[in-house]
C-alpha cells in the first residue's frame, strides 16, 4: 500500500472515530458551556465551585473524628473475630499473630454545643472553633485497601487508571468563568510522615478532550514550569509564535478532525494567558496582615500547606471551578502520634482560616468543601503497642469525610461505625454517592453527564452512586 494510500485511511479512520463513536458528547469536548448543558439536564445549583483537600495516606479518624471512649477498656484485647467477620487484611498486618485494640492516646472534647455538638480531637483545636459549619461523614467505605487504587478511585470512580478526575469532570461539565486561569488546579504540600507517591494520571483527564486534565501550580519562584519567556523573547515575540503555531494546528485539524488538535490550541492561549495572570495569583504582597497572620507562619513559605490553603482561596474567588489540594505524610503505619501531631499542627490551622475566610467573603454560601482520603486506618495496631505509642493500618470499611459550605447541613453528624468503629452500622456512603451528592450540589445529575469513549458511555459515578439527602441542607 503506497504512503498516500495509507494516510487516506488514516485520515478516514480518524474522522469515524472521532465523529461518529465519539456521540454528541464526545465531539464537544470544546463546545460552548451554553451548548453542552443544553444536553446535560441539570437540576437547580447550590455550589459554583469545589475544593476538595485530599489527606493521601489515610488520616486515622479515632484519633480525630470518630470518637469511642468504650476502646479504653479494651486496650490491647483481640479483636473479636465477630467483627472482624472474616475481611480482608493488608500483607502487612497478616503476618501479626494478633489484632490487638488500639483506643486513642487523645482527649476529645464536644464542639459547639455542650450538649449536642460534634466530638472532635484536641489535635484540631482550630477545627474544631468551626465545627458549626462542618458535616462529618463517619459512614464512608472504599473499594480499595491500597494506596494506589485507592486513591485512583477515589479521584476518578475507578481502580484502574485511566479514567478522568473529578476535577476534569467537573471541567467538562461546567466550564470556567475565568478566560486566564486554568478551570481545575492541583495544589501539593509535603508532610512530616510516610508519603505515597503522587502520580499526575490523579488529576488527569483520561479520555476527555485533554484541555481538562488539571494544572498542578508548584511550590517556589516557578509556580508553572516553562512559563516565562526566554531571554531575548518578548510579549509581542510570543504573540506572533503562538499564531503561526495556531495557524499550522488549525490546518492540522482540518484535515485530521482530531479534537485533541483543538485542546493544543485552547492550551496555548492559556499559557500565554497564565503568563500574566499566575504571577499576581501567587503574589500575597497586597494581602491584610491579619489575613496572613490567620492562616500562621508557615504562610509565607511557598508550597506548604498554609501557603496553599491561602493561594486555594485566590484561586476560588478568582473563578476557577475545581481547586485540589493534596497533603502527604498520613500513611501512619508506626509511631502514629508522633506523626500525627507533626501532621494536625501543619493542618489544622490553615484549614481553619481558608473556611473562615471563605465565609468573611462571602464565598462560602457558594463553594463546596470537602476533605477527606483514600480511606481510614484500623482500630487495631500494626506493630509496637503501647498506650502512648501505636501504629494503625489501612482500612477501607468505614472512614470519616467532611463537608462545608454550599448546600450542606451545618454542625452535623451523619452515618455511624461500630463500638470499634470497624463497620458501618447507619447509612453507608460509598465514593459514588459522594460523588453523586458533589455533582449534585453542582447541579449535575450525575447518571447524564457521560462520554462516549470505546462504544460505552461512562460516567464518574461508573453505574452506581446515589445522592445523599441526609446531609443537604
Amino acid at each position: 500500500m503506497t504512503p498516500i494510500r495509507e494516510r487516506g485511511l488514516d485520515l478516514t479512520r480518524r474522522r469515524f472515530f472521532g465523529t461518529v463513536a465519539g456521540g454528541a458528547l464526545g465531539a464537544m469536548g470544546t463546545a460552548a458551556l451554553g451548548d453542552l448543558l443544553a444536553l446535560v439536564p441539570t437540576a437547580p445549583a447550590k455550589a459554583s465551585r469545589v475544593l476538595c483537600f485530599h489527606m493521601e495516606g489515610g488520616p486515622s479518624q479515632l484519633d480525630l473524628w470518630d470518637y469511642k471512649p468504650g476502646l479504653v477498656k479494651r486496650f490491647d484485647e483481640d479483636l473479636p473475630d465477630s467483627v472482624r467477620n472474616g475481611q480482608r487484611i493488608t500483607g502487612m498486618t497478616s503476618g501479626q499473630s494478633r489484632l490487638p485494640v488500639a483506643p486513642s492516646m487523645f482527649k476529645f472534647t464536644r464542639r459547639d454545643n455542650a450538649d449536642r455538638g460534634v466530638w472532635l480531637s484536641e489535635l484540631i483545636p482550630h477545627l474544631g472553633g468551626m465545627a458549626q459549619d462542618l458535616c462529618f461523614v463517619h459512614s464512608m467505605h472504599t473499594e480499595a485497601i491500597n494506596h494506589e487504587p485507592g486513591i485512583t478511585f477515589f479521584q476518578t470512580g475507578s481502580q484502574l487508571p485511566g479514567r478522568p478526575s473529578f476535577g476534569s469532570w467537573a471541567s467538562y461539565g461546567l466550564g470556567s468563568v475565568n478566560k486566564d486561569l486554568p478551570a481545575f488546579v492541583v495544589l501539593i504540600s509535603q508532610g512530616f510522615g510516610n508519603m505515597q507517591a503522587l502520580t499526575s494520571r490523579y488529576w488527569g483527564s483520561g479520555f476527555l478532550p485533554s484541555e481538562h486534565q488539571g494544572c498542578r501550580l508548584r511550590g517556589g519562584t516557578e509556580p508553572v514550569l516553562w512559563l516565562k519567556d526566554p531571554a531575548g523573547i518578548s510579549r509581542d515575540d510570543r504573540r506572533r509564535m503562538l499564531d503561526a503555531v495556531g495557524e499550522l494546528n488549525e490546518r492540522e485539524f482540518r484535515e485530521s478532525l482530531d479534537p485533541e488538535v483543538k485542546a493544543r490550541i485552547a492550551q496555548g492561549e492559556m499559557a500565554y494567558r497564565m503568563q500574566m495572570s499566575v504571577p499576581e495569583l501567587t503574589d500575597f504582597s497586597k494581602e491584610d496582615p491579619k489575613v496572613l497572620e490567620r492562616y500562621g507562619p508557615e504562610v509565607h513559605k511557598p508550597g506548604t500547606f498554609a501557603a496553599n490553603c491561602l493561594l486555594a482561596r485566590r484561586l476560588l474567588e478568582r473563578g476557577v471551578r475545581f481547586v485540589q489540594l493534596y497533603m502527604r505524610g498520613w500513611d501512619a503505619h508506626g509511631n502514629l502520634p508522633s506523626e500525627i501531631r507533626l501532621q494536625c499542627k501543619a493542618v489544622d490551622q490553615p484549614q481553619a482560616a481558608l473556611l473562615a475566610d471563605l465565609k468573611e467573603r462571602g464565598l462560602m454560601s457558594d463553594t463546596l468543601v470537602m476533605s477527606g482520603a483514600e480511606f481510614g486506618r484500623t482500630v487495631y495496631s500494626q506493630g509496637t503497642l503501647t498506650k502512648t505509642d501505636y501504629g494503625r493500618d489501612h482500612h477501607p470499611r468505614a472512614f470519616t469525610v467532611w463537608l462545608a459550605g454550599a448546600g450542606i447541613k451545618k454542625g452535623i453528624t451523619f452515618g455511624e461505625t461500630d463500638e470499634y468503629g470497624y463497620n458501618i452500622v447507619r447509612d453507608p456512603v460509598s465514593v459514588h454517592d459522594l460523588h453523586a451528592t458533589m455533582l449534585h450540589l453542582l447541579g449535575v445529575d450525575h447518571e447524564k453527564l457521560t462520554f462516549r469513549h470505546q462504544g460505552r458511555d461512562f460516567r464518574l459515578t461508573d453505574v452506581e452512586g446515589r445522592v445523599v439527602t441526609g446531609i443537604l441542607a
